[in-house]
């Protein structure tokens, strides 16, 4: 079993935050009193998408550090 480094692992910590914060946001502007506005409307229909963005943007900087650290292990 590898040892990870726990400093590369916290870096994700804000992703998934602002990911929690987003899903919070989303469920409060789906009161009654939000749905009037097709402002809000576009944001929350746009919500999935950049939480997904999120997500990859997550993959992608946890990839580099399997990859960072595999490249240290090796020499």
């Amino acid at each position: 079993m590898k040892n990870h480094s726990s400093k590369k692992e916290l870096m994700l910590l804000p992703i998934l935050l602002v990911v929690i914060l987003m899903c919070v946001a989303g469920h409060f502007l789906l009161q009654a009193n939000f749905q009037d506005s097709n402002m809000v409307e576009y944001m929350l229909a746009a919500l999935p998408f950049a939480m997904f963005g999120l997500v990859i943007v997550a993959f992608k900087m946890a990839a580099k550090s399997e990859k960072d650290e595999q490249s240290e292990q090796d020499k």
